[in-house]
């Protein structure tokens, strides 16, 4: 069986983040075949400008990023919720992934979003701007592949999300939903 990569994007840059917790819990209950990369440098890549987007002067954050998501099979972004909607960082990952506009590392990308927030809903607000900004940046949305952790401060406040029961089982689900909407095999 054919290994597939899902490369995770954090919005969250915080050092003690919920969702780098949710996104590590999910590394580490995925199936055997399947290897999750948790894209490690969002803070470092600067803001979307047409003007550095020129070919040989591509940042070497914004390129390595590129990179990644050209090679992954799925992408997966695991998002808080900043007043409403998605953090900047994630965003502009998704700027630069949408560039050049039709050929970008997310046109045709497998991609799900998922994540946890503070908030009663678990951020699910964020997580359907991020699925629209993705979707209008040339991604195939997998919007069957959910999961909104509510109460995140709280709840991992003492408990990593890969030790908590109802995440594990609702992290399993994502892997399921990931198999059904796989492509057939050529």
């Amino acid at each position: 069986m054919t290994k597939s990569t899902v490369l995770t994007l954090v919005g969250s840059l915080r050092a003690e983040s919920t969702n780098q917790k949710l996104a590590e819990a999910i590394a580490l209950n995925a199936p055997e075949n399947v290897d999750v990369v948790i894209h490690e440098s969002l803070g470092n890549i600067p803001f979307y400008n047409e003007d550095i987007d020129v070919e040989g002067q591509v940042p070497a954050a914004a390129a390595a990023l590129r990179a990644a998501a050209s090679e992954a099979d799925t992408l997966l972004l695991v998002t808080p919720e900043h007043n409403g909607t998605v953090p900047a960082s994630l965003k502009n990952a998704i700027d630069w992934l949408s560039r050049p506009f039709g050929a970008g590392a997310l046109s045709g990308k497998r991609t799900a979003v998922v994540g946890t927030a503070f908030g009663q809903y678990g951020g699910v607000w964020a997580q359907d701007e991020a699925r629209k900004a993705v979707g209008i940046a040339g991604a195939e949305v997998l919007g069957d592949v959910k999961l909104a952790v509510p109460g995140s401060m709280v709840r991992f406040a003492e408990t990593h999300p890969k030790d908590d029961a109802e995440v594990v089982e609702q992290i399993k689900g994502i892997f399921d939903a990931l198999a059904a909407t796989q492509p057939a095999a050529s």
